[in-house]
């Protein structure tokens, strides 16, 4: 295939430079943005009079064609093509003649490319955007099942305070909540078009980069035509927020796989989400959760590789920038993937709540309300404290837990116990006290869920 761009030169490059120039094998996946945004800047030609209304349905007529093809897989990419900016215009081109070699006036690969890249990233936030959408209704489903069922809450992983498994699973509903405002965020600020910027100057011609950007469903144009074609903020801003993401993925990962250990033995995970070991017969891993945990650091070096190509660029295109793609597609593969897998893998979760309740009640996490309970009877704190403390040690020596003491053994310690002290001390008490907004009652927690839902569903 002859190169768009010979002329300068006079001698070929050589085949090997020729492969390492080349991004057909990646950013073939961008030709429906590529595509459409072709057949916006024919119509833009024509509209401003620099081409005429007929040339311009010539063009747009035959990329409708190439777009059908390609999308039917009658018409195939070709590997000797330096970019798929050049394979369509190439292909266009032999089809429709001289008038095909038109569509590129007034634009550059330098600004096309930046375009077909924001339109194809705006696309995959949407995207990305629905499946968070999807696990925050899986996380909300189960919060509601599970609302009630008491499991112990922890600080440095040692069990602290009781909570409700509905309580926990909503937390990572709020990180998801806040995942999507960052995507929302980042599609905001790249919904600018940068199509006549040309190759860093602008051109000479009197386009309207305004009704181009607006077909193509922007709301503004870039202010600076060397920032338009330099600019890789939105593909740096993407990448971040598959980061956070993928760090909340993480530490939920985290913790199913801590919970579905025999230690544990909080959870189950579906046998579709779980594979076996070839040696030990009684394994069941949590490999799915495993593999998004392991993952997340991928989606960091995509993230790093990006902000490195970038730190040290001049203005303004440089080849360098190249190298954006493939960090941005690997990103946007990867988070797709885990988060497919992930909306089931929630879906289908069991939670073992006797073992959460029995974990609740081995942990002593009532020991503070059983001071709180003292306290309210008149003793100072720090002495209700000590007695707290010294029944917890005499439990630990006994091997039971402070709901089985009998009224005899705490009046031992103190003469305010009294009988209603076994209904203060219950862990269904010391949940449903914890009435404030946020807590982990089970009010609270359905709160929690209906304005979760109903944020929802206003997307």
């Amino acid at each position: 295939m002859e190169k768009l761009w010979a002329g300068r030169s006079e001698t070929k490059t050589s085949v090997i430079a020729d492969d390492f120039n080349s991004s057909i094998r990646f950013d073939s996946r961008m030709y429906r943005q590529d595509l459409n945004g072709s057949m916006a800047h024919a119509g833009m030609l024509a509209k401003c009079g620099i081409i005429s209304a007929k040339e311009a349905q010539q063009i747009i007529d035959g990329l409708t064609d190439i777009l059908d093809e390609l999308e039917s897989g009658a018409l195939v990419f070709d590997p000797g093509a330096e970019d798929i900016h050049m394979f369509v215009e190439q292909v266009l081109t032999e089809r429709i003649g001289d008038v095909g070699k038109k569509l590129h006036t007034a634009r550059s690969r330098n600004d096309q490319v930046a375009l077909d890249l924001r339109l194809w990233m705006k696309d995959s936030i949407a995207e990305l955007k629905t499946l968070i959408l999807a696990l925050m209704k899986a996380i909300t489903d189960k919060a509601e099942e599970y609302k009630s069922a008491i499991m112990p809450g922890y600080t440095h992983l040692q069990r602290a305070q009781p909570i409700t498994f509905g309580h926990h699973l909503m937390a990572y509903g709020m990180m998801l909540k806040r995942d999507v405002g960052r995507f929302e965020d980042a599609a905001a600020r790249m919904d600018e078009s940068p199509i006549g910027c040309c190759a860093l100057a602008g051109t000479t011609y009197a386009t309207d980069r305004l009704w181009e950007a607006q077909t193509l469903g922007f709301s503004n144009i870039t202010e600076n035509s060397l920032d338009g074609v330099s600019d890789r903020d939105f593909c740096v801003e993407f990448l971040s927020a598959c980061s956070v993401l993928m760090m909340h993925l993480s530490r939920f990962s985290e913790e199913l796989i801590l919970w579905s250990s025999w230690e544990f033995q909080f959870i189950e995970l579906d046998d579709q989400f779980t594979t076996g070991s070839s040696i030990m017969p009684q394994k069941k891993n949590p490999d799915m959760a495993e593999l998004c945990r392991g993952k997340t650091g991928r989606v960091y070096g995509d993230l790093v590789t990006l902000l490195t190509m970038l730190k040290g660029l001049p203005l303004a295109y440089n080849k360098d920038m190249q190298e954006d793609k493939e960090a941005v597609f690997d990103c946007f593969d990867t988070v797709k993937m885990c988060l497919s897998v992930f909306i089931p893998m929630i879906g289908t979760m069991k939670a073992r709540t006797d073992k959460m309740h029995a974990a609740a009640q081995k942990g002593f996490i009532n020991a503070t309300d059983l001071a709180d309970y003292l306290t309210k009877k008149g003793l100072p704190f720090r002495s209700a404290y000590k007695i707290s403390g010294q029944l917890v040690a005499q439990c630990i020596r006994e091997n039971t837990v402070l709901e089985q003491l009998s009224l005899e053994q705490l009046q031992q310690y103190s003469d305010l116990f009294e009988p209603d002290v076994y209904k203060e001390i219950s862990l269904e008490t010391c949940v449903a006290k914890r009435i404030s907004a946020g807590g982990t009652s089970v009010s609270s927690v359905e709160t929690q869920i209906r304005s979760l839902r109903t944020w929802m569903q206003q997307k």
